[in-house]
């Protein structure tokens, strides 16, 4: 069984739609989110972490909205400002730019304790970086409270949807969906499969279940 970290139902249920039924639930478990400029590093973080806590099949996600003229903020900021700050004012800074292009990206962190084969896959190999950055088991610790030779290693899986930041429009979604258009609509206009079947965690789900299927 594969445990989902989120507090999200909504998540388990657009997981559930690249993997099979009854093959994956939701976690509640609150980890450490560490700070870091990308998402990678706290999605391994929080893999690592949840997998020492579970020992079982864990797949974490981190993502956020990255404005180009922002020079990619509010990025792996994203819960944080939106809290603060409100997507209204994030609106507000991007409409006096020349350039208004953004995305949302998505990384999945899949931790089960064992290792992977190595790839060409260049988010495969920021992982290892990220890894390596982190330390050992990126500041976990065993039992007896030593901290373990090895680190776990973590499998990430990213997805990616550009669009550009507009004013706000649309009853659905959440978040920072009313100020996100994507090919003439913006995340808070499209319903549930048509937004499923653009976004950027679907596509990254979308990864995940095609290498999952071999694991």
């Amino acid at each position: 069984m594969l445990r989902y970290v989120t507090t999200n139902p909504g998540k388990v249920r657009e997981a559930e739609r690249y993997l099979r039924d009854g093959s994956v639930e939701r976690l509640d478990f609150d980890y450490p989110e560490i700070q870091a400029a990308e998402l990678g590093p706290i999605a391994a973080r929080g893999a690592r972490e949840a997998y020492r806590h579970l020992g079982e099949p864990v797949l974490v996600d981190d993502a956020g909205l990255f404005v180009e003229g922002l020079d990619g903020f509010p990025g792996p900021y994203s819960s944080y400002v939106e809290e603060t700050l409100g997507i209204e004012r994030v609106h507000d800074i991007a409409a006096d730019l020349d350039d208004r292009r953004a995305a949302f990206r998505c990384v999945l962190g899949y931790c089960d304790g064992g290792g992977f084969a190595a790839t060409p896959d260049p988010v495969d190999r920021g992982d290892r970086d990220a890894a390596a950055a982190a330390g050992p088991s990126g500041g976990g610790t065993e039992p007896d409270g030593n901290a373990p030779t090895d680190p776990l290693p973590v499998k990430l899986f990213e997805g990616y949807v550009p669009g550009r930041i507009v004013a706000p429009r649309g009853e659905g979604g959440f978040g920072y969906d009313p100020i996100f258009e994507h090919d003439g609509e913006t995340f808070a206009e499209m319903d549930t499969d048509r937004k499923n079947a653009v976004s950027h965690r679907g596509r990254a789900l979308e990864k995940f279940a095609e290498w999952y299927a071999d694991r």
